[in-house]
């Protein structure tokens, strides 16, 4: 194992140790925001110190079988015990290099899901509420719950978008690589002649962030407007002006939500959003910036890159960005996205390691 990362182990193991302590002080339990945070980064390092430990364990005992290689009785034992180690510390240096993979400190929060309709007119909506539709599904088997923020129909069905909060623990780190274009290829049910259309939609997937702590938004910087919501949402929505939508004028961005009766309500959750999408603004102009050093998973993060096909007429479904093809949409449509998710974070982590490799020299 190379010095610097032993080094970094041992830091980390310290930091481990003193984590347990603090989270046992009666001052850091009594502060709840302190507690969860100090908690959070206590967990994070939880495996890694577990698997740190049993790394040094095995170089100890590499060490006392060693002492016992002049003993002819024991010789043979000793030997044998120098070989599992020597395996085991392979399979242990490659777990620690995992988790030394820098976490995204969003990995753990809720997120927004945001789904737009693109090109394709009313099968583009339709294709629309069909994904907002897989997601409801994989959440639901997650133990998550959806918000609906603000909707705007379709006239056949769907929408021509969608915005929810995901709320669960690892929301965000479990769907960040989902944002992008996601092609449909089928036959629309209002076509006649049996022709297979191509359709498509933008998904964005982004975490809740802290608004006391990372976005500075001034109110001299909005512009609040209320109106009547239309569309679904129960009937009372339509009697009262509860519907907010917020304008954040240096940056142009304008979110809505129309959901709650509560005017108050509706404004507090715009504003989470607005805080998201501002941070999310931010932090992709921060990695455009270093863009050209790595290569990401979701590619560009333009949401008009296409990174995925639904082929109904096959009945496969292709990640372009990791070539891969499973040919169970059916199931993949109803929820079922394991498989799938596994695989781009499998892929993500193998572009980490080889990334860390190149810096480390090796």
């Amino acid at each position: 194992m190379k010095e610097s990362l032993r080094l970094r182990l041992e830091q980390l193991s310290d930091r481990y140790e003193e984590l347990t302590a603090l989270l046992a002080d009666v001052e850091v339990i009594s502060d709840n925001k302190r507690f969860r945070q100090l908690s959070r980064e206590h967990n994070d390092l939880t495996e890694l110190t577990s698997f740190w430990n049993k790394y040094r364990q095995a170089e100890e005992d590499i060490v006392t079988a060693e002492t016992m290689l002049g003993d002819p009785d024991f010789k043979e034992m000793a030997q044998e015990e120098i070989r599992e180690n020597q395996n085991l510390l392979k399979d242990l240096e490659e777990q620690l290099n995992i988790l030394m993979i820098p976490k995204d400190p969003n990995d753990a929060n809720a997120a927004y899901l945001e789904i737009r309709a693109g090109t394709g007119g009313d099968e583009a909506a339709i294709f629309s509420g069909d994904l907002f539709r897989m997601y409801s599904k994989f959440a639901e088997t997650q133990g998550w719950r959806i918000e609906i923020l603000s909707e705007n129909e379709g006239e056949h069905g769907g929408y021509k978008e969608i915005i929810c909060r995901v709320n669960g623990e690892g929301v965000y780190g479990r769907l960040k690589f989902e944002s992008g274009a996601h092609r449909v290829q089928r036959v629309p049910a209002t076509e006649s002649q049996g022709r297979v259309h191509t359709s498509a939609c933008t998904v964005a997937i982004l975490p809740e962030v802290d608004i006391d702590t990372t976005v500075e938004i001034n109110n001299s910087d909005l512009r609040i407007d209320t109106y009547r919501a239309s569309g679904a949402g129960g009937q009372h929505i339509n009697k009262t002006d509860s519907a907010v939508r917020i304008t954040h004028i240096p940056s142009g961005v304008v979110v809505e939500c129309q959901e709650e009766r509560s005017q108050h309500k509706n404004k507090a959750k715009a504003l989470a959003l607005l805080a998201s999408r501002l941070e999310n603004a931010k932090k992709q102009a921060q990695e455009s910036a270093t863009s050209e050093m790595r290569r990401d998973l979701v590619g560009s993060g333009d949401r008009s890159e296409r990174i995925r096909t639904y082929n109904y007429p096959q009945g496969r479904m292709t990640d372009h960005r990791i070539n891969l093809t499973l040919y169970k949409l059916d199931a993949i449509v109803e929820g079922d996205l394991t498989e799938l998710l596994d695989s781009l974070h499998r892929e993500y982590q193998a572009d980490q390691l080889a990334m860390i490799a190149q810096q480390n020299g090796g």
